[in-house]
């Protein structure tokens, strides 16, 4: 027999119908899912490959040497499949938040933060960090960063401060309180245990208050690091009465890349952020009469619709009660959404048309990646990569670090969570190691605690439809994002797992 015969597969005999061409040995797929994980995160992290094209070329080619063959695009199009629905929620939620942002719903807020925070980017940023972290309380990230970008980005760019502090402070945040009980990771853990997400939670509180705590330290420090970078506001330029009488002026602003974005949503001035100085709309600003033109909002743009902001603040309320009750599919509902608010605030059809294909160049790049994404996916489930990953880290670990599993699956968590989704994560990893773990008398809901600590990291996967949107709404790089992120988001899971240890919820040996 041939010695490569026992690698020969037939398309009937493979396990998931795919025409794979052969199945390499297990540490063979270990080895080719880590490193197609971390040649993509290395060329997108240096900039030689927008994260789209780095998505769908990487898995290709390592889909190829894992022995999919003519298979590879059968588990492609199966991972596309399942993402629809995701493309669809973001494209509607895109399209929904975009038109309420141009008939004016979120003014009164943008003009009260305005007013609240002034120019001070210190206070800007933790704002930021204030704001995106009550809005994750919903447990959707989508939302929380679809709200957080449409209040905040304006006044980055206005400011000259750098967008990918925002998207590092709103991702931060959002993966902090993504162990909600109602949020995905802690539903995981417990469906997969057969507990309660209460028992979960609960005694995880006191590492939620420091995960918070953390996180709004580090946004505090990098507001402090933008007031130094930019400089202060010439104070002499500023007029009675709050008034600007002449240009403002910023000293040391940064033009490097990544400290660069514009806001494309609509009908708000197109501004590049990171300039030594602040357009001539902004020169002179009224402070009483607009906020707008201080946010780079047109303040006449001919999109407002004043007369129909209750209707508006209405409509958004029942969107955001039925995605909170989970009634209907969360993609249905914005797009019954955005079709009424068409309806109600363009009446023409021309009129409906323009506010469509304003917001397309968003709704284009955050789609496009989710899609691209499914690559990714499809490759790593298609080939078994994620199976022989997840069988591969329980037979490493030595039986005399049995004790010790609870912490070992916190650790576990931050890298694992970010290499692949919550679900192969929790149902296939953690109930392993939660079996393995009661031998040695760590009790189930102690893993399951453990195991949601690597949020703040998972949160920042390129496999996160979430992250992706947010870095497209603010026009970031992913992988600028990740520099700026990740090590701050892994001290966070460290902090949350150490004090989990601390207060008795997870045991730090059995």
């Amino acid at each position: 027999m041939n010695a490569a015969a026992p690698f020969l597969l037939q398309a009937a005999e493979a396990d998931e119908g795919y025409a794979t061409a052969f199945v390499p040995p297990e540490w063979v797929l270990v080895a080719l899912g880590f490193t197609m994980v971390l040649v993509f995160m290395a060329l997108i992290m240096t900039r030689r490959l927008t994260p789209m094209v780095a998505l769908i070329l990487v898995p290709t080619v390592f889909g190829l040497f894992a022995g999919a063959g003519l298979g590879l695009g059968d588990m492609i199009i199966d991972a596309i499949g399942s993402m629809a629905p995701t493309a669809a929620l973001l494209m509607f939620a895109i399209m929904y938040f975009g038109i309420m942002i141009d008939v004016g719903l979120f003014d009164p807020l943008i003009r009260a933060i305005t007013r609240l925070l002034g120019d001070d980017p210190a206070k800007v940023v933790l704002g930021t960090a204030i704001l995106a972290g009550a809005v994750s309380l919903d447990g959707d990230g989508s939302t929380t960063f679809i709200i957080t970008t449409s209040a905040m980005l304006p006044i980055y760019l206005r400011l000259g401060m750098s967008p990918v502090v925002l998207t590092c402070v709103a991702g931060l945040m959002n993966g902090t309180l993504n162990i909600v009980p109602w949020g995905g990771p802690t539903v995981r853990a417990a469906t997969a245990l057969g507990l309660q997400p209460t028992d979960i939670f609960v005694p995880m509180l006191p590492s939620l208050a420091a995960g918070l705590v953390i996180a709004l330290t580090f946004s505090w420090f990098l507001g402090l690091s933008e007031r130094k970078r930019i400089g202060s506001i010439d104070a002499s330029r500023l007029g009675d009465g709050g008034s600007l009488a002449g240009p403002r002026i910023f000293r040391g602003a940064d033009t490097k890349p990544g400290a660069r974005a514009t806001l494309r949503t609509g009908n708000i001035v197109t501004l590049a952020g990171g300039h030594g100085g602040v357009p001539a709309a902004t020169a002179v600003v009224d402070r009483e009469d607009t906020a707008m033109a201080d946010t780079m909002l047109d303040p006449n743009r001919a999109t407002l619709r004043p007369k129909l902001i209750w209707f508006n603040l209405a409509l958004t309320l029942v969107v955001m009660v039925l995605l909170v009750l989970d009634i209907f599919p969360l993609a249905y509902v914005f797009m019954v959404g955005a079709a009424i608010a068409l309806v109600v605030n363009f009446r023409k059809l021309k009129s409906q048309a323009d506010e469509i294909v304003a917001h397309a160049p968003s709704i284009v790049g955050v789609v496009s990646m989710v899609l691209a994404a499914g690559v990714l996916v499809g490759v790593l489930n298609g080939t078994g990569m994620v199976d022989a990953m997840a069988t591969w880290i329980t037979t490493v670990i030595p039986a005399s670090l049995g004790p010790f599993l609870a912490v070992i699956t916190g650790i576990l968590s931050i890298p694992f969570t970010f290499f692949m989704s919550n679900d192969a994560f929790y149902y296939g990893i953690l109930p392993v190691l939660a079996q393995s773990a009661e031998h040695f008398g760590i009790a189930p809901v102690e893993m399951a605690r453990a195991s949601i600590t690597g949020q703040p990291v998972h949160l920042q996967s390129p496999l996160v439809p979430a992250i992706l949107l947010l870095v497209s709404l603010a026009s970031v790089n992913l992988g600028d994002h990740h520099k700026k992120v990740l090590w701050r988001a892994t001290i966070v899971s460290l902090a949350m797992l150490a004090v989990g240890v601390v207060v008795g919820a997870i045991p730090l040996m059995a």
